[in-house]
């Protein structure tokens, strides 16, 4: 049995101009409910996985369906929120200006030591992993070969359960646009 972590591609909305904490807090909004771009060329291990995939399955965020359907364009796929992107915390600082890629830096590292305001916390960021972890494995007891189109930071989350639980594969997801991380149940 596998699990096949893949990230969702670039997304469409891209800005690198300096935002104010409000501003940033509506971009977050806005780059969830945003596409993704096309890539000239998409990594053969992915291409891999995802034609030998028995069963692909994505979060419900526009990001990762756009993403699997340019994979594979004749898969049909699991869509389930369960696989939803950890959220970033709101900042109500004032006065400071940051690029989009700061922000989410800053709140990620404040979100990692506990401050969760507008969002969901760590703690149960990993239980929902646990469980996403559980329904995978179920997935793959079933259909063999999974694979996930999901987000960065989650899928992490999700593998290092993988791990726990006795899974075998790499200590970190790769956190690139379109590639894979592929983790196989030990018998």
């Amino acid at each position: 049995m596998e699990i096949s972590f893949i990230r969702h591609g670039k997304s469409e909305f891209i800005t690198n101009r300096q935002l104010t904490a409000a501003e940033f807090n509506d971009w977050m909004k806005r780059y969830d409910n945003s596409g993704v771009l096309r890539a000239d060329l998409y990594p053969s291990e992915t291409l891999k996985k995802v034609q030998t995939a028995n069963l692909m399955v994505t979060s419900d965020l526009k990001r990762s369906i756009q993403s699997a359907k340019l994979l594979h364009a004749n898969f049909d796929f699991i869509y389930n929120r369960i696989f939803h992107e950890t959220e970033l915390p709101r900042s109500s600082l004032k006065g400071i200006k940051l690029s989009p890629s700061i922000w989410a830096f800053l709140l990620r590292c404040l979100w990692l030591f506990g401050y969760s305001k507008g969002c969901e916390s760590i703690t149960h960021a990993k239980k929902r992993a646990r469980t996403a972890a559980q329904l995978l494995i179920e997935y793959a007891e079933t259909y063999d070969s999974v694979g996930l189109v999901g987000h960065g930071f989650f899928n992490m989350l999700i593998a290092k359960e993988l791990l726990n639980m006795g899974w075998k594969g790499k200590r970190k997801t790769n956190s690139k646009h379109w590639n894979c991380t592929t983790y196989i149940a030990l018998e």
